[in-house]
């Protein structure tokens, strides 16, 4: 549709995810009408993201340095472990400032169908984690579509008998919602009203 490099952009931009054709466009002629040094502090951040960010090998949010900031943080409650699909749920979470405990971010959830089973999820290491001892208790943060469920179920069972609490965020998330999308306030309740998984 466009020529060379602009055509590039908008292809490149329209990779990403939640951005579609028109938005693609808008940004690429926002970055083409902007300042030089906007352009340039925006592709310098991206290769910095690029070469600095790896993932934490506590817990496998995403992190500067071996550890992430939350489980450096002596003052967290690290026996209290909520376990989430994708490290951007950790973050949905942090900003309700409601909870004091460590994270384990699975990388995603079961689908069969798509070939994710419990060998393609860090559902070992969360294992490994609550064998070490010091957990009281396991929140289970998955989305509340069906891979979520279904993978908050088998973590339920694996986890039962091994010592601690597991627990459920409580309802008030939509039912095939994402973490990422819902707000504080539903967060902060959910959070309120776990339950025995």
């Amino acid at each position: 549709m466009y020529e060379g490099a602009l055509q590039s952009l908008v292809d490149e931009l329209g990779r990403l995810p939640g951005v579609g054709p028109k938005s693609a466009q808008r940004i690429a002629f926002h970055l083409v009408a902007g300042e030089d040094a906007d352009a340039r502090r925006l592709a310098a951040t991206i290769v910095r993201v690029r070469e600095t960010v790896t993932t934490c090998t506590r817990c496998f949010s995403v992190a500067e340095q071996p550890l992430c900031r939350v489980c450096r943080d002596e003052r967290r409650d690290h026996g209290l472990i909520c376990v989430v699909e994708e490290a951007r749920d950790v973050f949905a979470i942090e900003r309700t400032r409601d909870f004091a405990g460590a994270y384990h971010v699975l990388g995603g959830a079961l689908s069969p169908l798509d070939g994710v089973g419990p060998d393609e999820l860090r559902v070992a290491e969360l294992e490994a984690r609550v064998a070490e001892g010091g957990v009281h208790e396991v929140i289970l943060a998955m989305n509340t579509n069906g891979a979520g469920e279904a993978t908050a179920a088998f973590l339920s069972r694996r986890l039962a008998g091994t010592g601690p609490r597991v627990t459920r965020l409580a309802s008030g998330l939509p039912a095939g919602g994402d973490l990422d999308y819902a707000d504080e306030v539903t967060l902060s309740r959910a959070f309120a009203g776990r339950r025995e998984a």
